[in-house]
């Protein structure tokens, strides 16, 4: 019985013992990995290019519900690809959903 509650006590603390060398290695060499210049001209460079690409959000398609429905269709056709289809289509749901809602309501 003893055996087995000093294997299962052991393997505890060298689980516990490499989690601490393993967090302790990622701090010590991150500046290794990625230097703080190098990272402030990635981060510097990367939202120029990512504004132009970047999918608009389901909040833009509610508030241009034409231009979710075209992207949807485009969606349908193949001609539009990406996480804009996604969000379009939520965008719909939500602005659908609500009219539903208005005229359950009565509003």
């Amino acid at each position: 019985m003893e055996f087995i509650d000093m294997s299962q006590g052991k393997t505890v603390i060298v689980i516990l013992v490499t989690l601490i060398v393993g967090f302790a290695g990622g701090f010590v060499l991150r500046p290794v990995i990625l230097p703080m210049q190098q990272a402030e001209a990635v981060a510097a460079v990367i939202p120029a290019a990512a504004v132009s690409s970047e999918a608009r959000g389901t909040q833009y398609f509610v508030a241009h519900i034409d231009e979710a429905r075209q992207v949807v269709a485009g969606c349908r056709d193949g001609s539009v690809r990406g996480g804009e289809c996604t969000t379009a289509e939520e965008a719909i749901t939500k602005v659908e959903a609500a009219e539903r809602r208005r005229k359950f309501l009565g509003n």
